[in-house]
């Protein structure tokens, strides 16, 4: 639903006045559609428009402008801002998990604070086949635990939730 929102937004007349708001548009995507994102989402920036994206996906977190990264875990071991600046900028700070993997991806494709983003040495090319295999790997080794769901019985809906879900 939030690629067909983003779709039907592009074709509209662009004031340069409007705030994207996209909590992970790359899940689901082949390597070349997320270039092709990538391509989309600078061409709204560039016409002056704002774009907030959540996501996990280096290949995104590589071209942004700002990083906000919150953490250090995720969950009730998280929501603490752990890092904050350029990606290189994040990419050194020593307790930021985001920046330590984002290190190795902009190794060689660092540029002094404070130049245009788009002017940045690797924008719009994401991850090779390799370099995404290999964060993956050591985001799996790093992690070394299993993640476990709790399970809890569903509460059923009431009438007054139902409402206030029409509501907002």
């Amino acid at each position: 639903a939030q690629r067909v929102k983003l779709a039907s937004e592009l074709q509209k007349r662009s004031t340069g006045r409007t705030v994207y708001v996209l909590d992970e548009p790359t899940t689901g995507l082949h390597f070349e559609d997320i270039r092709k994102l990538l391509g989309v989402l600078q061409r709204l920036v560039d016409q002056g428009n704002s774009v907030f994206v959540i996501e996990h996906n280096l290949d995104v977190i590589k071209v942004s402008d700002w990083v906000i990264d919150l953490g250090p875990e995720g969950g009730n071991k998280g929501g603490y801002l752990v890092a904050e600046g350029t990606p290189e900028q994040v990419a050194a700070v020593p307790e930021s998990h985001t920046g330590r993997f984002l290190a190795p991806v902009l190794e060689g494709r660092a540029v002094a604070v404070g130049r245009k983003a788009a002017a940045r040495p690797g924008l719009h090319q994401p991850l090779t086949t390799a370099e995404s295999k290999a964060a993956s790997r050591a985001v799996g080794k790093a992690s070394g635990e299993k993640a476990t769901v709790e399970k809890k019985p569903a509460k059923k809906a009431t009438s007054a939730g139902k409402k206030r879900a029409r509501a907002s």
